[in-house]
């Protein structure tokens, strides 16, 4: 089944989801009644969504759905995490690199552990997202998060590709 969350958006989103569902499509749909962000909303999808697994994408289409292939070997593989991962940022700009190099650095002086050049496409498996739960954050940081609930975790690597609509 896959998940839609409609983070207060001012478009036809919702209009859309519903006539994913009317038809019968394996598909169902979050409505925050206001936008509260775009971690937030991913935690509204992972803490919603049932399922053994539960993989969060970003609906621009950025990411390679292939990956989900792959991420789920892992899961067969015994991985609890498996992060999406991009190969390279040649997608980017030089500009939008470069931040993305100075964040990634910052984060890691800070003590925080992330994963290099990984957003929010993840497998989890539901043990994780349960513990995930026990996270009482508000200032949601989900690339910071994830790594501490300690289970076992690997990377799959993707091609990113040119964000197909604006978000």
């Amino acid at each position: 089944r896959v998940w839609f969350v409609d983070d207060g958006s001012r478009d036809r989103t919702w209009e859309i989801i519903q006539s994913f569902v009317q038809r019968g499509l394996p598909v169902a749909g979050i409505k925050l009644t206001r936008n509260r962000g775009h971690q937030n909303a991913l935690l509204a999808g992972l803490f919603t969504a049932e399922g053994e697994v539960v993989i969060s994408i970003d609906a621009d289409l950025q990411d390679d759905i292939n990956a989900i292939e792959q991420m789920l070997d892992r899961f067969h593989d015994g991985y609890d995490i498996v992060y999406g991962v991009r190969k390279r940022r040649r997608s980017d700009t030089l500009f939008k690199r470069f931040t993305a190099e100075i964040f990634y650095r910052l984060v890691a002086s800070l003590g925080a552990q992330t994963i290099f050049n990984h957003a929010d496409y993840r497998l989890l498996s539901r043990r994780a997202v349960e513990d995930l739960k026990k996270f009482r954050e508000t200032n949601l940081f989900l690339r910071g998060i994830v790594p501490l609930i300690g289970y076992r975790s690997t990377i799959v690597h993707y091609e990113r590709t040119p964000r197909f609509a604006a978000a």
